[in-house]
């Protein structure tokens, strides 16, 4: 399946408990359908003292599922994503306004 979204893209989540909230994607993870948001379902995890990084309650964000998340157009509303041919070449479009995302 072709990749809908992609590392850079502005997402906002539908459902769980950071629903509502906009990110961008930092990786994705298409065989396990899971994506990391910046901002967006974050854990703290508690990392040791070592010589490079300072110890502590670090907070970081974990992957949220493809399926809750929904790529925001140009007006900033939630949009799903189809895909065309323009120029012999394969492109995503936002399927509320028509625009191409990525030229």
């Amino acid at each position: 399946m072709a990749a809908k979204l992609k590392k850079g893209d502005t997402v906002v989540v539908l459902a769980g408990k950071d629903k509502g909230k906009q990110g961008a994607i930092l990786s994705v993870s298409p065989k396990a359908g899971k994506a990391v948001v910046d901002g967006v379902n974050v854990a703290i995890r508690h990392t040791k003292q070592s010589q490079q990084s300072q110890g502590g309650r670090i907070p970081q964000p974990m992957p949220i599922d493809l399926s809750n998340l929904a790529i925001l157009d140009k007006n900033g509303k939630p949009t799903r994503v189809g895909f065309r041919t323009e120029v012999d070449k394969k492109v995503r479009f936002a399927k509320t306004t028509g625009d191409v995302i990525d030229a």
